[in-house]
């Protein structure tokens, strides 16, 4: 990067370059709308420009929360990354990173997450994979169908039901890792929706003695040749009862819609329903992980009750030196502590390692293997895994 180049936050007046150079990136259409007159809430936009005020590059932090094991963790997701073609492998991409991270850090956040179309910027600036978005294809009429069950309703949603369905999405959601809350930030909504989101054309709902159990929202799509296919948005449910409803009200698209498609997670009601050795692969949009503050990431999140341990290791961050040390982790009772240590630990991890085992996307040997784990003969890597103890991260929303 030129020495002179400047990162700062983003303001109004740059936001018709950041929206022009986002289109040029993303390859998207010319703008339908006049950029707005401030930037949009719940993120902080950061640009890069060069020494004769030219725009050249741009990153943007979401302000999310993400569940971890029954609590509410303050996320820096990123999102827009983009720089000039001009510009490009000169750096900028780098101090885009280092300076959203700051300032994250210093707006409270503990983690950070992203979807790359392009892993290595990312993982030198500490990112690595940790899971994908799945999008899966099934036969209708693969799909079972059963009697419907006794005390549960099964009926078509409107907007007056997005608000009972956020509930539900929060219950399975919070006590998995790394899913959104969907609360404040871009999910703040003043005042009742009056309207479905856009690209949803349709809402069902399973509800027991009044209460919402399970819904989908769905998509129509065009057709109803072999090619139609019915897009399912999202499709959760709290007990099996409502998962079979759910599955089996899917099942009934089969004489017009061949091919069912959805995101599922990784075990749940739902997915214990469907015919997953009969699933196509659609398409796949992995995503990286990293802390923005270790001690944040490993004191805010919940940890399982029943494990208790300790275990030192040092830690190196270039991007965000503050994590950089050595570091005694402490687990016990559903919380964790992470203290500063003078002695020096045997173990010695990388930031993409640490986001490997926080999210349980790898277990200490497999971390040692890739080289993000250094370990002295006879040491046993495997003391690593209590950082990843509970649940292996997911994510739902594509951002």
């Amino acid at each position: 990067m030129h020495p002179t180049t400047v990162i700062r936050q983003l303001e109004a007046d740059d936001l018709t370059a950041a929206g022009e150079l986002g289109r040029l990136a993303f390859g998207g259409g010319p703008p339908t709308a006049p950029p707005p007159r401030d930037p949009p809430p719940g993120r902080t936009g950061y640009g890069a420009f060069d020494p004769d005020g030219r725009f050249v590059g741009k990153a943007v932090d979401l302000h999310h929360e993400q569940w971890w094991a029954g609590r509410r963790v303050p996320a820096a997701d990123v999102a827009g990354v983009a720089v000039l073609p001009e510009a490009r492998g000169r750096g900028v991409a780098l101090a885009l990173l280092r300076e959203l991270l700051r300032g994250a850090r210093e707006r409270g956040a503990a983690i950070s997450a992203l979807y790359p179309t392009v892993t290595g910027p990312y993982r030198r600036a500490g990112w690595e994979v940790t899971g994908a978005l799945r999008a899966v294809d099934l036969p209708t009429v693969a799909l079972p169908r059963h009697r419907p069950a006794s005390g549960l309703t099964v009926r078509p949603g409107g907007p007056a039901d997005l608000d009972a369905a956020t509930d539900l999405y929060e219950r399975i959601a919070r006590h998995r890792c790394g899913l959104l809350t969907r609360r404040g930030g871009a999910f703040h909504r003043d005042g009742a929706p009056t309207a479905l989101p856009d690209g949803v054309d349709g809402l069902t709902l399973v509800e027991q003695d009044g209460r919402l159990v399970g819904y989908a929202s769905w998509q129509r799509g065009r057709g109803y040749d072999r090619r139609a296919v019915l897009t399912v948005e999202e499709v959760l449910a709290t007990t099996p009862e409502a998962a079979r409803e759910l599955v089996g009200v899917l099942a009934s698209w089969q004489s017009v819609t061949p091919t069912v498609r959805l995101w599922p997670l990784g075990s749940d009601a739902i997915a214990a329903e469907l015919p997953l050795e009969q699933a196509r692969e659609h398409e796949q949009r992995i995503w990286m992980h990293r802390p923005v503050d270790v001690v944040r990431a490993v004191r805010g999140r919940g940890w399982p009750a029943h494990v208790r341990g300790r275990v030192d290791f040092a830690l190196t961050d270039e991007i965000a030196p503050w994590n950089t040390g050595a570091w005694r982790l402490e687990v016990d009772g559903g919380d964790a502590e992470l203290h500063r240590i003078t002695d020096e630990p045997a173990a010695r991890l990388s930031v993409r390692g640490f986001a490997l085992l926080y999210t349980g996307a790898a277990d200490g040997y497999a971390v040692a293997e890739a080289g993000l784990l250094h370990c002295p003969a006879g040491t046993d890597p495997g003391a690593l895994d209590l950082l990843g103890a509970g649940p292996r991260a997911e994510l739902l929303d594509y951002f």
